[in-house]
């Protein structure tokens, strides 16, 4: 991340001459009275600073991969709240964007129960992010060249040749780097549809991966492999690579995620 927030006093009534601020240890004065130039302990660490919905988002999906949640299950926001370590009104915010697609369903105690996906929905599904992410692929490409998205983009690069080399071992690394690649490529949209939007193809498709055990260091290399043909036409900025890779990549998704549920 970049730069760190800087510490804000914040003001408490009722002290002699006025308000006093909390942190006022944390404000340094020069001799002649002027504010200090701040020094790293005047800020908060990156962790203070992450956009809440970002940790919400990575931890609600390492639960989803991690965990043993399957259709018909009562999920408590108040127990991932405590396991995410972030307030209860942050998990309801995230929880409440999937009921609408079906995902989940707020029950009147106030308990979430996990519905699972239908084929039909897969489809649709499918349909959808190949609209929403060849649109943000050929929007990525016109980016331009020191904007940060082109950095992400070579470090993930460099992460998959890494993983590559090491697929027999850690093949189920990948989630991860795959969660991050469409992510950096949405992202570049520019477009809150697409960027919510894809909260839910997250969720849905490596909820599913979890459970097809089956060929999966296979698929995951070959995954990887499109991932790198695709990331290189993007880096060419040539349009119609960009969107014979995407095309050929989503389509090799969807043919996972079907599976996927015609076994679950």
């Amino acid at each position: 991340m970049g730069t760190s927030a800087r510490r804000q006093p914040h003001n408490r009534a009722g002290d002699a001459g006025g308000s006093r601020s909390r942190g006022a240890d944390r404000i340094r004065r020069t001799p002649q009275g002027a504010l200090a130039a701040p020094v790293p302990t005047d800020f908060y660490p990156d962790v203070d600073t992450e956009q809440v919905g970002a940790i919400v988002e990575r931890r609600f999906m390492q639960w989803i991969l991690h965990g043993d949640c399957r259709p018909g299950q009562q999920i408590s926001a108040l127990e991932l709240s405590r396991q995410f370590g972030v307030s209860l009104s942050a998990v309801r915010d995230y929880l409440n964007r999937f009921p609408r697609y079906g995902l989940l369903e707020r029950r009147p105690s106030g308990a979430w129960i996990f519905k699972g996906f239908t084929e039909e929905f897969a489809e649709e599904l499918c349909e959808v992010r190949t609209m929403f992410e060849l649109r943000s692929a050929l929007r990525f490409i016109t980016l331009p060249d020191d904007e940060h998205a082109w950095d992400e983009l070579a470090r993930i690069k460099r992460e998959h040749l890494a993983l590559l080399e090491e697929a027999e071992t850690r093949f189920t690394d990948f989630s991860a780097l795959d969660q991050r690649l469409h992510r950096c490529i949405n992202d570049a949209s520019r477009n809150r549809f697409f960027v919510g939007f894809y909260d839910v193809i997250s969720m849905i498709f490596h909820y599913h991966y979890q459970w097809n055990k089956r060929d999966e260091r296979e698929r995951n290399i070959v995954a990887m492999r499109e991932h790198l043909t695709y990331i290189d036409a993007l880096q060419s900025r040539n349009a119609s690579a960009v969107a014979k890779s995407c095309n050929a990549h989503l389509a090799t998704a969807r043919q996972t995620l079907l599976a996927s549920i015609r076994r679950f």
